[in-house]
């Protein structure tokens, strides 16, 4: 029997299907999975008219807790929320290849991944090897595990940092098998209480911690890697941050001012330290990773220690520590995101500003961050807005990422790449 036209169709007043949500929604972007679990927290949590409304809500939730691009306009340099030291990306045109982690192209047998980032980083830090794992504290864990195993490290109080995440030193020897000897105090340590340590203990190796995320002021006494030399035992030398050499060879000014005091791996070295470990996402520029670079017959046992498979990296990680490498032994530092930004010029930074809204420009202070170069302040430029706007920069696309300072929102442009700069005055317009 014919419906009547005046009577509803039932079909037409039935609330839409999970797949119709679905659908509807698929402009978002995200997995058609997730778009279905939206629609159907939509529908146990909806009635009427407005379910594909809350299903999109839901699905830009999800959406937002992916990966994704972002831009950094905090003036933290390495920033640890945000991957630390910027990557240079490189658009993938359509197909794949592999590459020659483990293969020896000259004999077509099995290779090491070891002999391709770890050899140039050696030749650029001037050690005889080098050694690539996924972290500095997996650098630091693999190195006492191999060298230290079940005897005692001499540690000055002074060192015993806690880093990141809350893992701590003397954690990270617990774990390893071997077991803390602390030397000095928490304010002075001087070379002869290493001596009298090792003279006492059974001590396998010395390990100095470089305070890179704090101060310790006043009526103190630290004792320096050359100031370590020849007690017996070697020395291993964390040095957290990064930096290959203090004269920054690759930069045409030399190092940036502020750089200050901090360590570098080939100064450390010649110094007299065996062993260096050091990140490569801080001022190294590079990936998440951890370097050990250093005498050859240490590195042999750490890369022979069981852990050292467990904390290896894999191919992406070391091309892209392979390309900055390479950077920096053709001293083009402006090829790395990281050292392109840090010296960036306040004028440069203030014309940029202005371009954007010359009302709302202003001088700021960017910070190194990534727990490098505590209480340092570099110049920098960027704009203000007064009020809070953080929640507004941070939902728009691509994500805008600001901060707080004296009530203002500062958007601080030495952290911006300059194609970027777009975004940000059109987030601005939409509130003036």
């Amino acid at each position: 029997m014919p419906n009547n036209p005046e009577t509803p169709n039932k079909s037409q007043n039935r609330p839409p299907s999970i797949d119709q949500i679905a659908r509807a929604i698929e402009d978002l972007g995200i997995p058609h999975p997730l778009l279905v679990d939206a629609a159907r927290e939509a529908v146990n949590i909806t009635q009427g008219n407005n379910v594909i409304e809350e299903a999109r809500k839901i699905g830009e939730v999800f959406s937002r807790k992916l990966l994704t691009d972002v831009i950094n306009a905090t003036g933290v340099l390495l920033h640890t929320n945000m991957g630390r030291a910027p990557i240079k990306t490189r658009n993938m045109e359509e197909g794949f290849r592999f590459s020659n982690l483990e293969m020896d192209l000259e004999t077509g047998e099995r290779g090491s991944r070891h002999d391709r980032a770890a050899q140039l980083i050696s030749r650029a830090c001037g050690s005889e090897s080098a050694l690539i794992v996924n972290n500095c504290a997996s650098a630091v864990l693999l190195v006492i595990a191999a060298l230290a195993e079940k005897r005692g490290i001499a540690v000055s109080r002074s060192e015993l940092v806690e880093i990141g995440g809350g893992f701590r030193i003397p954690e990270i020897i617990e774990q390893s098998g071997a077991h803390l000897i602390e030397v000095g105090t928490t304010n002075r340590t001087r070379r002869k209480d290493f001596e009298k340590a090792i003279t006492k203990n059974d001590i396998s190796l010395a390990l100095k911690v470089h305070q890179s995320n704090y101060r310790i002021v006043g009526f103190t006494q630290t004792t320096d890697v050359s100031d370590m030399n020849d007690l017996g035992v070697p020395l291993i030398a964390d040095i957290g941050s990064g930096l290959l050499d203090s004269a920054c060879p690759w930069l045409e000014n030399g190092p940036p001012k502020w750089l200050l005091d901090e360590p570098a791996a080939r100064q450390t070295l010649e110094s007299g330290a065996d062993l260096v470990t050091f990140s490569g996402d801080k001022l190294f520029g590079g990936p998440q990773a951890g370097i050990i670079a250093g005498r050859s017959d240490l590195i042999q046992r750490c890369a022979e220690h069981p852990l050292a498979r467990a904390l290896r990296p894999g191919s992406l990680t070391m091309s892209a520590l392979q390309e900055v490498t390479i950077s920096y032994l053709e001293r083009k530092g402006s090829s790395i995101p990281f050292w392109k930004m840090a010296t960036s010029s306040v004028d440069e930074l203030l014309s940029r500003a202005k371009k954007i809204d010359p009302k709302l420009s202003t001088n700021t202070f960017a910070t190194p961050g990534g727990g490098t170069l505590p209480g340092v302040e570099i110049p920098s430029a960027g704009l203000h807005l007064e009020g809070s706007h953080v929640e507004f920069f941070r939902q728009q696309d691509p994500p805008i990422i600001c901060r707080m300072e004296d009530n203002r929102t500062v958007i601080d442009l030495m952290t911006v790449h300059p194609n970027d700069d777009v975004f940000i005055g059109k987030a601005i317009k939409k509130i003036h």
